[in-house]
């Protein structure tokens, strides 16, 4: 009889669980196209503009899982900026609200993903009751051939202009006091 019983308390844990793991909120972030798919197991589907991290701050590709959640958080490293309803899934990145919604929609942060605040308070909450798994794929320099070759040539101009200035000549310019006092003068 306690087998039976047994059985029938793992087989309920295992329907649980089951039913556990077709609840969970399921986010998917796409770094070509800057955009975020979520789909909650209760049915509710939401697609919204994102920014991930630009150019030298990318932004983590792969399969997580939300590892720490703060309804506020201030960053340390970029000047106390403010992290609304943030989902952390990777070390130091997170998903969270922000208020440059000017720039949603193409690549501009530190390599978290950035959402309007209204989204992201959503979302925080969607994941706070039902949990997440969080995809994020694609490419910031394959969205658009045309625009990543501009965006490319302009890193390796300031590459290459970072390097050159190190080789620059020192040139002592004129203070405005000394050319007030005679502006013909060449020092």
């Amino acid at each position: 009889m306690r087998t039976f019983a047994a059985l029938g308390m793992a087989v309920g844990a295992w329907f649980s669980a089951e039913t556990t793991a077709q609840a969970m909120v399921r986010i998917d972030i796409d770094l070509t196209t800057q955009r975020m798919h979520v789909t909650s197991g209760s049915g509710a589907e939401y697609e919204w503009p994102i920014s991930s991290g630009r150019p030298g701050h990318a932004t983590p590709r792969g399969n997580f899982r939300p590892r720490r959640m703060y309804l506020m958080v201030h960053s340390a490293k970029y000047d106390n900026a403010p992290m609304p309803h943030s989902i952390f899934f990777a070390g130091a990145y997170a998903i969270h609200g922000t208020a440059a919604v000017g720039r949603l929609g193409r690549v501009a942060s530190h390599g978290c993903v950035r959402l309007a605040p209204q989204n992201a308070a959503i979302l925080y909450q969607m994941v706070l009751r039902e949990g997440a798994a969080i995809h994020i794929g694609g490419s910031i320099m394959a969205e658009n051939p045309h625009r990543a070759g501009h965006r490319l040539a302009a890193l390796q101009r300031k590459r290459f202009q970072e390097n050159a200035l190190g080789y620059a000549p020192t040139e002592r310019l004129r203070t405005l006091k000394q050319w007030v006092r005679n502006p013909v003068a060449h020092d």
